[in-house]
């Protein structure tokens, strides 16, 4: 099933590869502090080249989430140094932060995260207007049709089927056009049908378009679809695979859940809960931890807010991917997000942000 995406993946790679669109170095994430603290992350260093599709796994509570939140402005790391392009993230203010989320880089996660009471277009348009940017119908039908949902564009989520419903939500990360497209578990609640022709649509936007796709994912056959496979285990990195066919990432990955040692601590996304000082920090690999929105905070791609009222407290901004933030960059507690575009966007387009992730 595997052959057809496995053969030939390195020719996909750019033969002289000098420029990142990510790159991390030295990052160290740590959630709570003495000896009940978690140590997520630790010492990473990695690049993301630009023009490729890189797929990041490791066992549960291996900081896959945390690298992917950390990499993506979603989340400051406790010392290093995150860059996207020439831009250093971590000297950048809360609304800055936001505004280069918005702008450059867009998310996908295993909750589509749409708004019920939207349709498709709707709910695809929602990040530019909430920004207070005017956008035609033409350009949010063509962004449904590059998806194959060009005939689904008055159809609201309960109408879909969850691959549509998730191609809605690649729509609409794809329609503020960033530089990084971040996906973390994209068909992790899809059949193995839907979930290749997500897979498919991510790695044509590297083959045709030229983006950079980062997806975390527990699954070889959907990590087999990468130009390469990085390896996380206990906030480390511990080598990758280039051009590998799902039996042979199967086979890394069962020999390193084998290295893990019982009793090992976990970093917080495979927690029921993170340590009480950092409640809302980390999100779960699954996308959900409590009443987290995915990602721990505002998923700026999809802009379901201004950044009007983020300088005001980092727990209090709405999901711009379509959801309620639940915690801010290191602070607030799970479930204090609100919709932030209830009083920044167009006239009802905070409707229904209530009911995405019910606590």
């Amino acid at each position: 099933m595997t052959g057809q995406f496995t053969h030939q993946i390195t020719d996909r790679i750019p033969s002289r590869i000098t420029d990142h669109a990510i790159r991390l170095t030295s990052v160290v994430r740590r959630y709570g502090g003495g000896d009940s603290g978690v140590t997520a992350l630790d010492g990473v260093s990695l690049g993301f080249p630009q023009g490729t599709f890189t797929a990041v796994m490791g066992p549960s509570g291996s900081g896959k989430s945390t690298l992917l939140q950390c990499a993506a402005g979603l989340d400051r790391p406790t010392s290093g140094s995150v860059r996207v392009g020439g831009t250093e993230l971590t000297t950048l203010s809360e609304r800055r932060l936001t505004l280069l989320r918005r702008e450059r880089i867009g998310f996908v996660f295993q909750s589509y995260n749409l708004l019920p009471s939207l349709t498709a277009e709707q709910n695809v348009v929602l990040p530019l207007r909430l920004a207070g940017r005017r956008v035609s119908k033409a350009r949010a039908r063509e962004a449904l049709r590059r998806v194959g949902l060009g005939d689904r564009t008055r159809h609201r989520p309960a109408q879909l089927s969850g691959g549509q419903q998730q191609r809605v939500a690649l729509a609409r990360a794809l329609i503020t056009r960033p530089e990084v497209l971040f996906a973390d578990e994209p068909t992790g609640a899809l059949d193995s049908r839907t979930g290749r022709e997500v897979l498919t649509l991510l790695r044509s936007l590297v083959d045709a378009e030229g983006r950079t796709v980062v997806m975390v994912t527990h699954d070889p056959v959907a990590a087999s679809y990468a130009d390469r496979v990085v390896f996380l285990v206990d906030g480390r990195v511990h080598g990758e695979l280039t051009g590998a066919g799902a039996g042979e990432i199967a086979g890394r990955m069962t020999s390193l859940e084998a290295g893990v040692p019982v009793g090992t601590a976990r970093a917080p996304d495979d927690a029921a809960g993170a340590p009480p000082d950092t409640a809302g920090a980390g999100a779960s690999e699954g996308g959900v931890r409590g009443c987290e929105a995915p990602g721990a905070r505002a998923l700026e791609s999809g802009a379901l807010g201004s950044g009007a009222s983020e300088a005001d407290a980092p727990g209090a901004h709405a999901s711009e991917a379509g959801v309620p933030e639940a915690g801010g960059m290191g602070a607030g507690a799970p479930g204090a997000g609100g919709a932030e575009a209830a009083g920044a966007g167009p006239a009802g387009a905070g409707a229904g942000v209530s009911e995405v992730l019910p606590c």
